[in-house]
């Protein structure tokens, strides 16, 4: 062949390869949207978790957060179960939603992550515990009502969602360590052993009870690992959000039902490989209401307008080191299993400081725990000449009309600071943001306590 014709044949053939290339471009796949794995917990106070410094061993949260990041203040809106789950669900706040009392319900116009995924072409499912109303506001596919996450129902979940690259949201909402106390090894954690905080009185009953509680954190830990092995056993890791949250603190004085730091803080992980840096800490304050748009943020879905929330994708991706300048909550406990027929909190936390205003505070505090046999046994401890078992109780069920607390010198809020003239200034600016937050979220205090029970199916009138 002569060297003009070879010449020619190799133009010839890379002019095909280039117009091949050339066609090949448009069709590439497009970005695939995430999954997202949202685990709960039940009555867990964060700094009990191992990858908070905490006694409770977590191994598989360890090793996620290792994978992943980890924040350290992250906040819920109610330090109770119903209000927390649909604070988490809709990214509005208790008394904007209408679900601020306990065993409460939305407002029948609201909406949830369920409609706003699934009208991107997400599968949504609830496994485990609820405790959410309406169905309409939540409609997911559910399984293990009331329960712990059904781990069948999951893998067929991953299997359906993998064939079909049907990109889904798994909430996996575990009833652990809810009382009472009865999974896992307590013989891990020796009564004995165990380290109390300022916010327990020494006896044995609360050591006890501690131990049965560590035990079953760890039991939670093993529901994460089954959880995220069945995720990887599907091939599914790769491209998968998976957060983890402890919900409010456990079922003792000064956690749940209170306003404290050990009642609102959330333990909180996520791992997304390729877009969130491998053992990697935040202190951005972010908030429950926060995860709707994030996750929305994540999937290249719009975000609505009127939520409370917005995205930390920044904060996660390495961009932002801080999110918000204040988180809020409160605290019904009209309606609460033995609780008192009123008792309203509201609080503001910035980066230092927690301002807390308890609305009747002439009215002495009560609920499930305060006949139970661990409060008993301080009351019984205090009567017999322990002070700091008898300082506990009073300051349970006794509070002032303010409380203004360092949260970085006083973790378990002990120290009241109101009224001290230093810190007069923080004060007036934390109360005057309440109450523009408030005002924001049609929240009117104490009428707005009066009308719980309208809030709770079974109680009252129904309300909506």
């Amino acid at each position: 062949m002569k060297p003009s014709r070879t010449i020619a044949l190799i133009r010839g053939i890379l002019l095909v390869f280039s117009l091949a290339t050339l066609h090949a471009e448009p069709e590439a796949k497009p970005q695939q949207k995430p999954n997202f794995v949202l685990i709960i917990a039940d009555d867990c106070t964060w700094s009990d978790l191992e990858i908070h410094g905490g006694q409770a061993k977590t191994p598989h949260l360890m090793k996620l957060a290792a994978e992943g990041m980890k924040f350290e203040r992250c906040f819920q809106s109610s330090p109770t179960c119903s209000p927390t789950r649909h604070n988490l669900y809709t990214g509005l706040h208790p008394v904007k939603s209408g679900a601020w009392p306990n065993h409460t319900m939305a407002y029948p116009d609201v909406k949830s992550i369920a409609h706003y995924l699934q009208a991107g072409g997400y599968r949504t499912h609830l496994s485990g515990k609820t405790h959410i109303q309406p169905k309409s506001v939540f409609p997911f596919e559910y399984s293990a009502v009331k329960k712990n996450p059904d781990l069948t129902a999951i893998r067929q979940l991953f299997t359906e969602c993998g064939e079909k690259k049907q990109p889904f949201l798994l909430i996996a909402a575990s009833t652990e360590p809810h009382s009472p106390h009865n999974k896992g090894d307590a013989s891990k954690y020796p009564p004995g052993k165990i380290k109390l905080s300022p916010i327990q009185a020494d006896t044995p009953e609360t050591r006890t009870g501690l131990s049965k509680y560590f035990a079953e954190i760890t039991y939670f830990d093993s529901q994460v690992g089954e959880i995220l092995t069945a995720l990887e056993e599907k091939g599914l890791r790769q491209n998968t959000f998976v957060i983890v949250l402890s919900e409010q603190g456990y079922d003792l004085p000064f956690a749940k039902w209170t306003c404290y730091d050990a009642g609102l803080h959330s333990a909180c992980v996520i791992r997304w490989p390729g877009q969130v840096k491998p053992g990697s800490t935040t202190r951005a304050i972010v908030e429950y209401t926060d995860v709707v748009p994030t996750f929305l943020d994540a999937a290249g879905l719009p975000v609505p307008e009127g939520l409370d929330g917005k995205s930390f994708l920044p904060v996660l991706r390495g961009q932002a080191e801080k999110h918000r300048d204040h988180t809020y909550a409160q605290q019904t406990s009209k309606g609460i299993i033995r609780g008192p027929v009123n008792y309203g909190i509201r609080s503001i936390r910035g980066e230092r400081y927690r301002y807390i205003r308890n609305l009747t505070p002439e009215v002495t505090f009560k609920n499930a725990v305060t006949p139970g046999k661990i409060f008993q046994s301080w009351v019984k401890a205090g009567e017999a000449g322990d002070k700091h078992a008898a300082k506990l109780v009073h300051d349970f069920q006794h509070r002032p009309a303010e409380e203004l607390y360092d949260c970085d010198a006083d973790p378990w809020s002990r120290k009241n600071l109101i009224g001290e003239k230093s810190l007069e200034p923080v004060a007036a600016d934390l109360k005057q943001r309440l109450d523009t937050w408030m005002k924001e979220q049609g929240d009117e205090g104490q009428a707005t306590e009066e009308k719980a029970l309208s809030r709770m199916p079974g109680k009252g009138r129904g309300g909506d």
